[in-house]
């Protein structure tokens, strides 16, 4: 099936996220339909999330073009970010999401300590007709790194066939175990990469990100528009612990599949057949907007280099959900940064991040 080594042959893993970073991407907000009547205070929220990942590590930020450089220099200096650890890269996107569209990384250990990167196809979450741009990042980051890159073909029918996969869609404890949902990459509606089956998708983790087992949730929550990434749902924060957000009124629809999904994560192992540490997160109460309910989650955090970024929401479990991350997360300082305006792009401060490790 492959003519070329797997990234996995070749000793590569995609590495957990709390391990050490080199740089952080995203791409500044420009995309006015994504916060639609709210996206006056967007360049501020990324603004305050750059500032804080700028103390920490090197941060590259993604423009369409000079003229949006110069204002997001602009607002990151009024922000007061500090500018020397922030570079710029002049190229045009559909959407911002860079979680979603970007590359993700992977590093082998041994024999040479390096990074290379895995270039998915990107297809918009089934959604969206316009994310040619947004499909060609991980080439251009691939070139302006000078990285060697792997693309997950397989073959079907005959042909080589690009997989569809999305950052947000997964997550990983760097030593070999995978979260993932069944809503987003196996249901009939999500329309990924139709008829690929499970094994099929388990075998390309395998050779392209050094998975060995894949932990399947069942859905995620409402109002989440990408078919249930699990990015807002369940996380690892150590090789055998997995945060997952519950919901405790009985009446409210995230209530009984967050509950599936606490049932399958307390009866799953690692590959030595121990059970993970599993740590209830709550979810703020519904946040609303134009009738429609958010993905609010505190789930959607992000680790970067001693720090984590977490989303609030003016709740009364703001506090409870940073507490508990503290706790799971004890040598990274917790940040909590409001993402009220943020969600309603439908995404929050993990699905405008992508790490790339050191």
């Amino acid at each position: 099936m492959y003519k070329q080594p797997t990234p996995q042959q070749l000793g590569y893993r995609m590495p957990a996220e709390w391990e050490q970073h080199q740089s952080t991407w995203l791409a500044w907000p420009h995309n006015r339909s994504d916060w639609p009547g709210k996206f006056e205070p967007i360049p501020w929220v990324y603004a305050e999330i750059i500032r804080h990942l700028s103390r920490v590590e090197k941060v590259n930020i993604i423009v369409r073009d000079a003229g949006e450089k110069a204002r997001a220099r602009e607002v990151l200096t009024k922000s007061g970010a500090g500018l020397k650890n922030v570079s710029f890269h002049q190229w045009p996107t559909n959407r911002v999401w860079t979680r979603d569209s970007g590359p993700i990384f992977v590093r082998r250990d041994s024999p040479d300590d390096s990074i290379a990167l895995t270039n998915w196809r990107f297809n918009a979450w089934a959604k969206y007709p316009d994310c040619r741009l947004d499909n060609q990042l991980p080439e251009r980051i691939a070139r302006k790194l000078k990285l060697k890159q792997f693309t997950p073909f397989i073959e079907r029918e005959g042909s080589p066939y690009h997989v569809v996969l999305e950052g947000g869609s997964i997550d990983v404890n760097g030593q070999g175990l995978m979260l993932t949902t069944e809503e987003c990459l196996l249901s009939r509606v999500q329309q990924r990469n139709p008829g690929l089956s499970r094994r099929e998708l388990e075998r390309v983790f395998f050779d392209y990100l050094g998975v060995e087992k894949v932990i399947w949730l069942g859905g995620g929550i409402g109002g989440d528009d990408t078919h249930g990434h699990v990015d807002d749902i369940s996380r690892f924060v150590a090789p055998d612990t997995v945060l997952t957000a519950v919901e405790t009124n009985r009446s409210d629809p995230n209530y009984e599949p967050l509950q599936e999904n606490l049932k399958r994560l307390r009866e799953t192992t690692d590959l030595r057949g121990r059970k993970l540490h599993v740590v209830e997160l709550p979810l703020p109460r519904p946040v609303m907007f134009e009738k429609r309910r958010l993905p609010a989650s505190y789930a959607n955090f992000y680790i970067a280099n001693q720090l984590v970024l977490a989303p609030t929401f003016n709740d009364a479990n703001d506090r409870i959900a940073l507490n508990i991350i503290a706790q799971v997360l004890p040598k990274h300082e917790v940040v909590g940064i409001y993402c009220g305006d943020f969600i309603w792009g439908l995404g929050a401060i993990h699905c405008a991040t992508q790490q790339q490790p050191a």
